[in-house]
């Protein structure tokens, strides 16, 4: 049985969301090919992501200075326990479903306080001496479902303004996912008479890559 974390960074509703619409279509096709895998749902909006301020960082140096963890503040042991939950429950995973739309060019605020949550040295990755870094995920995969108004993927004369799925792909090429794939609901606003369409092929193709993920 394998564990899938279903991520989403959005804050509407599968009915008005194109990328949640596709989403769950995803899971549903998903849940029918696997029924024994364990889905959860981390819905980002919801969850209280510490971000990493002056608390997170002055934990850190006292716990680099040897402090033991019970002498550090209540908020600080607070915000670090939090943190510690999000990535042992990332790297227990066997599969991750990030779902979010395109604003302002990338992905909503949650989504990065997440995946800053998620870079831990030990964890998901590690340094080694005479190579750098090494990721440690290297029995995962994950999937991007992204919507935006323009298109901004493959030949797009935007494509270099796109910073939502790409910055997902080096993160987990950072963390040593082999597989990283990425469907597309795009073009929604610049083509509204097509958006119904535009949802329906993603759905489609959605429902394909759910049934082998």
């Amino acid at each position: 049985m394998a564990t899938v974390l279903y991520i989403t960074a959005n804050p509407g509703n599968e009915e008005t969301s194109y990328s949640l619409g596709v989403g769950q279509e995803f899971v549903r096709e998903y849940r029918s090919a696997n029924p024994e895998d364990e889905v959860i749902h981390l819905d980002l909006f919801k969850m209280g992501i510490p971000h990493l301020d002056s608390d997170i960082f002055a934990a850190w140096g006292k716990l680099g200075s040897g402090i033991d963890f019970n002498e550090l503040t209540d908020t600080e042991k607070i915000k670090l326990s939090r943190l510690t939950e999000l990535v042992d429950q990332f790297v227990a995973a066997d599969k991750y479903v990030f779902i979010s739309p395109i604003w302002n060019f990338s992905f909503p605020t949650v989504m990065k306080a997440y995946l800053d949550a998620l870079c831990v040295a030990g964890k998901t990755f590690k340094y080694v001496s005479g190579q750098g870094r090494v990721g440690l995920l290297q029995d995962k995969k994950a999937i991007h479902i992204q919507a935006s108004g323009g298109v901004l993927s493959g030949d797009s004369i935007n494509a270099d303004w796109e910073m939502g799925h790409r910055y997902l792909r080096i993160i987990m090429d950072f963390f040593g996912v082999p597989s990283f794939e990425g469907i597309f609901v795009e073009g929604t606003a610049t083509a509204p008479e097509q958006a119904q369409t535009i949802k329906e092929n993603a759905i489609q193709k959605a429902r394909q890559m759910a049934s082998c993920f």
